[in-house]
């Protein structure tokens, strides 16, 4: 497992552990990160991470993405 942050461009990963703060995991959750979801990784830019999950693009901060485990 290795958190999110660390996944390169373009590669499909599956999710499997959210982490952080209970207010950060349903944060995360709403958008869409759950355990067994897959998630990929658009581009790094400035500390955001641009993420592909459910057909949609969503920017989240490193932070947030330190808190997925892929």
């Amino acid at each position: 497992m290795m958190p999110l942050s660390y996944a390169s461009p373009g590669e499909e990963h599956v999710i499997r552990k959210v982490g952080g703060s209970p207010d950060m995991k349903k944060h995360l959750e709403d958008l869409g990160f759950v355990a067994g979801g897959t998630v990929t990784v658009v581009t790094s830019l400035n500390g955001n991470v641009i993420v592909k999950i459910k057909e949609s693009r969503i920017a989240i901060s490193d932070e947030m993405a330190r808190r997925i485990m892929i």
